[in-house]
C-alpha cells in the first residue's frame, strides 16, 4: 500500500514539474502592410516571450524573410536567417534580446526585437540599434523603449 502512494505521489510530481509541453510558440506575421497601416512591417514587431518558448515567423506576404541582425543577440545567443517567402521557427538559446530583420527591407525600417526572459544586454542592442540603415535605426530604438 505504501508503495503504492509512493508511486501516485512521484507521478504526481513528475506531473507538476515544468516540461516542453509549457513552451509556447508565438508567431510574427511579415506584412507588406500592417494593421497600423505601417508598410513593410513584423506584426508583432516586439514580442516578449519566456525562456523555452519559440518564434514562428509567417510568411504572409511575399517578398520577406526574417533573420538575426549581427551583433543583436545576448552573449552566447544563437542566430538564424531564414530563407524569402518561408517560415522559419526560432528558438532561442539565452535570455536577452534579440534583433531581428527582413533582409530586402532593412532600410525601409522592417525590424523586430524578441525579448526573452530579461533585458540584460538594453544598452548593447541600443547600441547596436544605432548603426543600422534607413528608418531601422528609429525603428528598433522605438522597439528597445519597450524592452524592460
Amino acid at each position: 500500500m505504501k508503495l503504492a502512494i509512493g508511486a501516485a505521489l512521484a507521478l504526481a510530481l513528475v506531473a507538476l514539474a515544468p516540461s516542453a509541453a509549457e513552451a509556447r510558440e508565438h508567431q510574427v506575421k511579415m506584412l507588406n502592410k500592417g494593421s497600423n497601416g505601417k508598410l513593410m512591417m513584423f506584426e508583432p514587431a516586439f514580442i516578449k516571450i519566456a525562456p523555452g518558448d519559440t518564434v514562428k515567423f509567417l510568411a504572409t506576404n511575399k517578398g520577406h524573410n526574417a533573420e538575426s541582425i549581427p551583433g543583436m543577440a545576448p552573449a552566447g545567443g544563437n542566430m538564424f536567417k531564414g530563407k524569402i517567402n518561408e517560415e522559419i521557427v526560432f528558438k532561442p538559446l539565452k535570455p536577452g534580446l534579440y534583433g531581428i530583420k527582413c533582409l530586402p527591407h532593412v532600410g525601409m525600417g522592417m525590424v523586430g526585437l524578441i525579448q526573452v526572459g530579461n533585458a540584460a544586454n538594453k544598452a548593447d542592442i541600443a547600441a547596436a540599434g544605432a548603426k543600422l540603415p534607413g528608418l531601422s535605426k528609429k525603428e528598433m530604438a522605438a522597439l528597445v523603449a519597450q524592452a524592460r
